[in-house]
C-alpha cells in the first residue's frame, strides 16, 4: 500500500479520441507548471484509461484523489463542467458519468466493496462534444482546461489546509 499521505491526481480518458482526452489535458498542463509552481510533496499526477482496476491502484491509499475525466450527457453541454465528491465513509453512490465502457462509478463501487476508496474524492467530469478518432479538444472543451488546472490546485491547498495536524 502506498503512503496515506500522499495525493493522487489522475486524468483519466484517451488522448486519442478528442474531448475524451480533457484529463490528460490537464495532467500534461499541471506537469508543464510544476516545472515553475511545484505541487505540494506526495502530489502525484497520472493518467489512466479508465479501467477500474487501474484507478483503483492509482488512488489506493491516496487521503485525496482527484479524478478529471470526460462525461457524456445527453442532451449535452459542451464544456459544462461537473463537480462530484465522496468521502470513503459515505454510502452515497456516484452516478456513472464516465465516456468508457466501464465508468468510474463501477470503479468507486469496487474500490469500496475492497475497501480502497481515497479517503476523499473529487471528480470533475467534463461535457465533451467529440470523441471521434484524432487528437485535440474541441474549443469549447479546450477551454475548460485551465480552470480546471486551477481548480485542482485549489482542491489540494484547501485539502492540504484542513489536513490532520493542520490547524482548520
Amino acid at each position: 500500500m502506498r503512503s496515506r499521505g500522499r495525493i493522487a491526481v489522475i486524468g483519466v480518458g484517451n488522448e486519442f479520441r478528442r474531448d475524451d482526452g480533457v484529463g490528460w489535458a490537464v495532467i500534461a498542463r499541471l506537469r508543464e507548471q510544476a516545472a515553475e509552481r511545484p505541487l505540494p510533496p506526495g502530489t502525484e499526477l497520472a493518467t489512466c484509461d479508465g479501467d477500474p482496476g487501474r484507478l483503483i491502484g492509482l488512488w489506493e491509499g491516496a487521503r485525496l484523489a482527484v479524478v478529471v475525466d470526460a462525461a457524456h450527457a445527453h442532451p449535452g453541454t459542451p464544456g459544462r463542467v461537473h463537480r462530484l465528491e465522496l468521502d470513503a465513509g459515505l454510502p452515497d453512490q456516484p452516478p456513472t458519468t464516465s465516456s468508457h465502457g466501464l465508468g468510474l462509478g463501477e470503479a468507486v463501487e469496487l474500490a469500496r466493496t475492497l475497501g480502497l476508496l481515497p479517503d476523499h474524492l473529487v471528480v470533475y467530469a467534463v461535457e465533451g462534444a467529440e470523441s471521434s478518432l484524432g487528437a485535440g479538444l474541441s474549443p469549447a472543451v479546450a477551454a475548460t482546461v485551465e480552470p480546471l488546472v486551477e481548480a485542482v490546485e485549489d482542491e489540494i491547498a484547501r485539502h492540504r489546509d484542513t489536513a490532520p495536524g493542520r490547524p482548520a
